[in-house]
């Protein structure tokens, strides 16, 4: 961030030197605290998600292949209803036991997908795969969201309406199944969560974000979209039951 100095008249040049961006200053020591504590609130939610992919793995959840339309309506719907929750609490110390709770739950939605990886004789190298590429992403993504002068938040409509887009067709492809439209939905999932990235730690370095427990749910969901969608596309075009 560039500084403009301005002198002023009854010093010598080089002297009595003030700043216009004091404000811009404040802010940015403002976004790096705010950085800072998303990233280790980040860093803490893979803890229990960790815990739930395990137990998720283990347990039987087959019931939910008996009624995949009402389990999957079930799925949004505590979804949904644990980030509004979530929200609701982000300047409250509940807000972040209702976070770490929901990477919990995301993390026993994510054990049926691993076990299901890691039954291909290659499941560990695909998960290992996935993983990486995720990291390498997220962290070239967040480099360009810092260091970057341009201001992404002019993205924050189109990811709206992006969102909606994507949600609709998840909610039509569970009626109809087709292979086609869920292997352009993951796809979709790995542009979006991406774009995500770039525009929410924008944001927090801009000081367009003040909350750290929004920021952190916001990028969660995306690393663990991106995550899951890359993982999912490597074991289809990938895994090998040999």
């Amino acid at each position: 961030m560039e500084l403009k100095p301005i002198r002023t008249d009854d010093q010598p040049t080089g002297r009595g030197v003030t700043y216009e961006s004091t404000h811009d200053v404040a802010a940015t020591e403002s976004g790096r605290r705010v950085l800072r504590n998303t990233y280790l609130l980040l860093a803490a939610s893979l803890v229990p998600t960790a815990i739930g992919a395990v137990l998720g793995a283990n347990l039987d959840l087959s019931f939910m292949r008996a009624s995949p339309i009402v389990s999957s309506f079930a799925i949004l719907a505590i979804f949904y209803g644990w980030i509004f929750a979530i929200e609701k609490n982000k300047t409250r110390g509940l807000g972040v036991g209702l976070l770490l709770g929901f990477t919990a739950f995301m993390g026993l939605l994510l054990g049926p997908l691993l076990h299901a990886v890691l039954g291909f004789s290659n499941g560990v190298q695909l998960v290992a795969m996935a993983a990486g590429g995720t990291a390498a992403a997220s962290f070239g993504l967040a480099g360009v969201a810092t260091t970057s002068k341009r201001d992404f938040g002019v993205m924050g409509n189109f990811l709206t309406v992006g969102a909606i887009v994507i949600m609709l067709a998840v909610v039509a492809n569970i009626f109809f199944q087709s292979p086609v439209v869920y292997l352009a939905l993951l796809g979709a999932f790995i542009i979006f969560s991406s774009l995500v990235i770039v525009w929410q730690i924008n944001a927090i370095v801009r000081g367009g974000e003040t909350n750290y427990i929004s920021a952190t749910l916001s990028l969660y969901v995306a690393l663990y979209n991106l995550f899951t969608s890359l993982l999912q596309l490597l074991g289809i075009f990938g895994g090998n039951r040999d």
